[in-house]
Formats: C-alpha cells, sequence, structure tokens
C-alpha cells in the first residue's frame, strides 16, 4: 500500500526506483596500548595515511571540478590541520595504535565544535567523513560508500558526504534521499549541480527497507513509498511536461508579458562556466573565488594566479554581466592566515568583508587583480562584498576598490538583517545590492544552515524572509539602483515567481536550475508574480506561503 512521507525538496525531478542503501562499517578501533619503541612508526602510518586521504579528496576534486573541487579542497586541508595532527602524534606518544589517535583525536575536535553550538555543524559531518576515510586505510578496510550495483537506483543516506555526493553517476543514481541535512547544505547544493533529483531532511529515511520501491519528488519533498499505479503515471506526466517546457524555453529570462528578469549562475570557478553558457546563462549573478585560496591554507594566492582564474571567467561572457564576491572567509570557511582559531561563535565573528577590512593586503591584492583581468574585455564587471552590515562597511569596501583602481560596479551582498533593513542607506555607498537567501535565513532565524532539525527555519519560503527581500529590493528600486537574489531561494522555480514579484530585478543560481525557472517565469505576468508575492507574505508559514503562492499562479 502505498505511503507517503515528507523531507524537504532540494533538486528538482522525479525519481522512482529500488532503494540501496549507502555502505556502513565500524570503524571505531579497538583501544589498545603499543610499546613506546613502536611509537615513531605508529606515527609515521598516521601521517601517510592522512596524507593518503588529503590526496585522494583533492584527486576526487580535480575529476568533479566546480563547487564540488572547493568542497573536497577544503576537506583535504582539514584532514592535514597541523593541530589535530600534533593531537594524534601526542597521543600516539602515549600508547595509543595509529588508528585509535586518529579516531579519539577527530571526536575531541568534534566534542569542542558541537560544544560551540554547532555554529560549525556543516563542518562536523565533513570532519566524521575525514576521519572515518583516515581509519578506513590505516585498519585497511573498504571506506564505506555508494553502493556497487548494475541497475540504477535511489540512494538512501544517513548523510552524503560531499566526496561521495560529488562523484555520484546520474546514469545509476536516480536520486538520493538523506535523513539528516538542510537545503544549503554541501550535499544539497551539489545535488543541484549535478543535475539529480534530491530530498533531505527525512526522519526515518534509513529505515527504508533495502530493494523498497520508492518515488522522488525532488521539488515537493514528497517521497512515495511502493507508489500505486496512478501515481507513477501522474508523476511521469508531470516530469514528461516538465522536460517539455525545458526544451521549449530560450533566451533571456523574462515574464510571459515581457518584463526582464536576467538570469545569471552561480559557480565556484573556471569550471563551471562550460555548463553556465550551456544552460543559457545570462551573465554570473556570483563568482566564488574561495576556490583560489584553498590550495593553501598559509598565504593568499599570488596576483599573477588570481588574474589568470579571473581572466578566464571574464572572457566566458563578453559583453554579459559577471559578479565577483571577494573572498569570504571566516565560520565554515576559515583560512589559518586569515582567520581566528579561538573564536567561540565564529558565523557571529569576524568572517566575510570584516576579515578583509582586517587584513587590507589580501583585499587589496585580490581588487588590484580583478582590474588587470578585466583590461580589454568588454565585460560588465560588477565585485561585491560578503556580510556587510551597515553604511560603514559599504563604504569602507567602495573606498577599498577606487583605490585599486578598479573600474566596476560595487555592490554590498545582503545576507545580515540589518543590511536589509538599512539598504537604502548602504545604497548611498554602493551601485547594487545582492541579496544572499541562504545566509540571511541562517541569521534571521538563528538556525545553523547546515543543520537538520532546523530545516523549516532555512526554508526560503518563510514570510519574515520574504519580507526582508521586499525591504532590500524596494530600498533599491527608490534609490534606482540593481537588487539580485544569488541564494540557492532562485532556483525554486515558483519562488523565482515571487522574488520578481518582490521587485527583485536579477536571479542567480546554479546552471542545472536556469532551465526550470527560465521556463516557469515564462508562463506568468509581472502582475501575477506581483499578487503571488503578496499572498504569499501574508501568511505565517512556509508552508502556507508556498501554497498561496501556487494558488494565486495556478488561478485558484
Amino acid at each position: 500500500m502505498e505511503t507517503t512521507l515528507r523531507g524537504v525538496g532540494v533538486s528538482h525531478g522525479v525519481a522512482i526506483g529500488e532503494v540501496r542503501h549507502m555502505g556502513t562499517a565500524v570503524l571505531e578501533p579497538p583501544a589498545k596500548q603499543i610499546p613506546a619503541d613502536e611509537a615513531p612508526r605508529e606515527q609515521a602510518r598516521a601521517r601517510q595515511a592522512v596524507d593518503a586521504v588529503a590526496n585522494d579528496l583533492i584527486a576526487r576534486g580535480n575529476l568533479a571540478g566546480g563547487e564540488a573541487q572547493a568542497v573536497l579542497e577544503a576537506q583535504a586541508l582539514m584532514a592535514q590541520d597541523p593541530e589535530l595532527m600534533a593531537d594524534v602524534e601526542r597521543r600516539i606518544a602515549v600508547g595509543s595504535s595509529a588508528e585509535r589517535a586518529v579516531y579519539d583525536a577527530f571526536a575531541s575536535y568534534r566534542a569542542l565544535l558541537a560544544n560551540a553550538g554547532e555554529y560549525l555543524a556543516g563542518r562536523v559531518a565533513d570532519l566524521d567523513d575525514v576521519r572515518n576515510r583516515i581509519v578506513a586505510r590505516l585498519l585497511g578496510v573498504p571506506m564505506p560508500g555508494v553502493p556497487d550495483s548494475d541497475e540504477p537506483y535511489v540512494l538512501i543516506a544517513r548523510d552524503l558526504a560531499p566526496a561521495d555526493t560529488a562523484l555520484l553517476d546520474p546514469s545509476l543514481v536516480l536520486g538520493f534521499v538523506t535523513e539528516e541535512g538542510g537545503p544549503t547544505s554541501h550535499s544539497a547544493i551539489l545535488a543541484r549541480a549535478l543535475g539529480v533529483p534530491a530530498v533531505v531532511a527525512l526522519p526515518g529515511a534509513t529505515e527504508l527497507a533495502e530493494g523498497t520501491v520508492v518515488a522522488v519528488d525532488g521539488s515537493t519533498g514528497d517521497i512515495y513509498v511502493d507508489p500505486s499505479r496512478d501515481r507513477r503515471a501522474e508523476l511521469a506526466k508531470a516530469a514528461e511536461e516538465r522536460r517539455a517546457a525545458l526544451a521549449a524555453s530560450s533566451g533571456p529570462g523574462a515574464t510571459s508579458d515581457g518584463h526582464k528578469v536576467p538570469l545569471l549562475a552561480n559557480i565556484g570557478g573556471p569550471a563551471d562556466v562550460e555548463a553556465a553558457v550551456k544552460a543559457g546563462a545570462e551573465g554570473v549573478g556570483l563568482f566564488r573565488t574561495e576556490f583560489l585560496f584553498l590550495d593553501d591554507s598559509k598565504k593568499a594566492p599570488s596576483e599573477e594566479k588570481q588574474v589568470e582564474a579571473y581572466r578566464r571567467v571574464l572572457e566566458a561572457f563578453p559583453e554579459g554581466r559577471v559578479v565577483v564576491r571577494v573572498l569570504d572567509a571566516g565560520a565554515d570557511k576559515p583560512l589559518e592566515f586569515l582567520t581566528p582559531a579561538d573564536e567561540p561563535n565564529p558565523a557571529l565573528g569576524v568572517r566575510g568583508l570584516r576579515t578583509l577590512l582586517a587584513h587590507p593586503d589580501v583585499l587589496r591584492t585580490q581588487l588590484t587583480a580583478l582590474a588587470r583581468a578585466a583590461e580589454g574585455l568588454p565585460v560588465y564587471l560588477e565585485v561585491m562584498a560578503p556580510m556587510v552590515a551597515d553604511r560603514i562597511d559599504a563604504k569602507a569596501f567602495a573606498d577599498a576598490c577606487r583605490e585599486a583602481g578598479l573600474h566596476a560596479k560595487f555592490g554590498a551582498m545582503v545576507e545580515i538583517p540589518s543590511a536589509a533593513l538599512r539598504a537604502r542607506s548602504i545604497l548611498q555607498e554602493v551601485e547594487f545590492l545582492s541579496l544572499g537567501t541562504n545566509d540571511l535565513a541562517q541569521y534571521t532565524f538563528a538556525a545553523d544552515r547546515q543543520v537538520g532539525s532546523v530545516s523549516r527555519l532555512q526554508d526560503p519560503w518563510q514570510p519574515a524572509l520574504l519580507d526582508l527581500v521586499a525591504a532590500a529590493a524596494e530600498a533599491a528600486r527608490a534609490e534606482g539602483k540593481s537588487c539580485g537574489v544569488c541564494g540557492e531561494a532562485a532556483s525554486d522555480p515558483l519562488l523565482a515567481c515571487v522574488l520578481t514579484g518582490l521587485g527583485v530585478t536579477s536571479l542567480s543560481m546554479g546552471a542545472a536550475s536556469i532551465a526550470y525557472v527560465r521556463a516557469t517565469l515564462a508562463k506568468y505576468t509581472l502582475a501575477q508574480c506581483e499578487r503571488a508575492a503578496a499572498a504569499a507574505r501574508a501568511t505565517d508559514t512556509a508552508e502556507e506561503a508556498r501554497r498561496a503562492a501556487q494558488a494565486v499562479l495556478s488561478g485558484e
């Protein structure tokens, strides 16, 4: 008999297939004492295993490219963290085996993060994966991972490590469902990049029996267990209609009555450019530059290296708009040479623009590199600062851009509620706003974006979040300036219509979502989008907001 479960849909599409579970293994090594004369050998084994795992993560990243590469390189840095390695060697020196020392050292660090209120919960999940990989190598056992199957299947897991998600084969993995995670977790972001239907934060997902047939709707978050024939036909019809709409969709983003809404791509580096161009992106709305800073946690990349990487992206969009976010370091993206190691709440400390203003040489080099990269190119370069809190921040960034000789528009990201509430003040210093809805939701609701248990508060349909978007968009309109959205909210086709109705002037998303958003926007007039936005804001919950907008757009 068909039953329905509901999680959080994070990647569009429908998948129907048999359940296969992510492989698991007991990776807690026995606690045994080793003779003192074996300590040097055990320490060498630990170092070799750590280096091998780090190299493997980097190799996987090179294969995956794009955002996945940045995530996996960050994990490699975590594996080789000097403080963790020092703790491992200390434990071995007092009698632990290499595998037990790694297990205990990582457990100790994990406990510190958990006790800090899980502000780094996303890093905790990555930390567990790194630990498992190192311990598995030391024990000489296979690393738990994606099941071996010749037939396509729906993958079920408690959570998916980035190293596994990045290299999923879409021809075999029809979709995936996880018990943990949230709409802005690493796995969710990578699923969208892969174009694989995915649902996260589904309680009891791992209790689904191996071989059970399920239908996964990555748009709604619904999981149909043992779907009926009628349900399968309904989902197949919806999927076919979606494919037809996507095939018929082309050209610039616009509503049915011709109101233009440029559809831009979020990219994590040059490797993402090809997919963005192929998807018909009208430019880049968020060029994350962190990938350049992950190769060496001890120093910033040279100006020459930055110029080369930036120019590769700028050349791909002649006469297009490319919005570059300067380095967003801190919180879940720590860099040894920049970010403090002892902050009690890193997400509320020195991160984003605050980090760069504390290290003006790093900011100056990046801005100078961007200026050089754009020389002679017919591209519309725009540069924005992350984590702008007020007009003082905005002025400091604009001044730095001018001092670096940067001929571009300067903008501010709206990720802190104060920036949305005082957007008109900030716009006295900069020329555009870009809403980062992931962090804006995190700070509005005090809900960590990586923690599955608070995922409902990370839902971009939350009316309070829509209110802040509306406030920023209205301020930009009053000042005659632009206000885009580059957070994951823009990748939801229905929500894209609502954002347009709120006054947002451009939408930026992963390349895989552009066709969905373009096709959906083209079905409705601007007036319909405005009515849907008003209806959503008049509700009290995310689910009510979604239903209200859907009702308006479907003419109910």
